[in-house]
């Protein structure tokens, strides 16, 4: 069973610029949700319980219940809009799910057991991620907070490609219907670019010893200094 995330949030009456600035200062967040069958609505949030969930990773990829003056409403969160240098957030933008109605969102990865795998056991070898998030489609009751990746059999020279993925039961990736070329990568093992381009440096090869009974060559002598000019 899908773990319920709620939050509470009031209907907003006052629009425009200034009254958003006028909520700000009172520690509490503008927000908007849109979507489905219903008008637009303006809403807000206590600063401190929409920024709480906002440290969590589910609050960006699983479907929240927002209980909007004691009514539920089932949303995805679309945007959002911080602060450039303090932790406050300025502006949210939700959409609402409708139960029967397929979704697209963006889910994170989560590897495991990069370190046990013979390629993570391999000096000089790296494991890119080349991707932490991929966009599924699938019922809203499907959507899972996450996908878990293995990487305990992976080795040096292995591809792991979004074909690859294990998906929950009405998950799919729609970017896997446009072609082999959107099959990317997702995780590569390869031996580091040092390890490539550093080489032994060989030793000079040492002076052939003189035949038996020829004599060593006698040690250049230096050249004599140029007789100085008369001034």
């Amino acid at each position: 069973m899908a773990t319920i995330h709620e939050i509470p949030a009031q209907l907003r009456k006052d629009q425009g610029k200034g009254a958003s600035r006028r909520l700000r200062h009172a520690d509490v967040v503008p927000a908007i949700l849109y979507g489905g069958k219903e008008a637009p609505q303006s809403i807000q949030f206590a600063h401190k319980d929409v920024f709480m969930a906002s440290q969590n990773e589910w609050f960006y990829s699983a479907i929240l219940d927002l209980k909007i003056d004691g009514t539920n409403q089932k949303v995805l969160l679309r945007d959002m809009q911080r602060h450039p240098y303090k932790q406050r957030l300025l502006h949210l933008d939700f959409q609402r799910v409708d139960e029967n109605t397929a979704l697209r969102a963006r889910v994170p990865l989560h590897f495991l057991n990069q370190e046990k795998s013979p390629a993570g056991k391999t000096a000089g070898v790296l494991i890119t991620h080349e991707l932490n998030e991929v966009t599924v489609s699938c019922l809203p009751k499907d959507l899972p907070e996450f996908i878990e990746l293995d990487l305990a059999d992976i080795k040096v020279g292995d591809i792991i490609h979004l074909s690859d993925l294990k998906l929950p039961a009405g998950v799919e990736l729609p970017e896997l219907r446009l072609g082999k070329e959107h099959d990317v990568a997702v995780v590569l093992a390869k031996v580091g670019k040092e390890e490539v381009e550093a080489a032994p440096v060989e030793a000079a090869p040492a002076p052939a010893a003189p035949a038996k009974g020829a004599k060593a060559a006698a040690p250049a002598k230096a050249a004599a200094p140029a007789p100085a000019k008369k001034k």
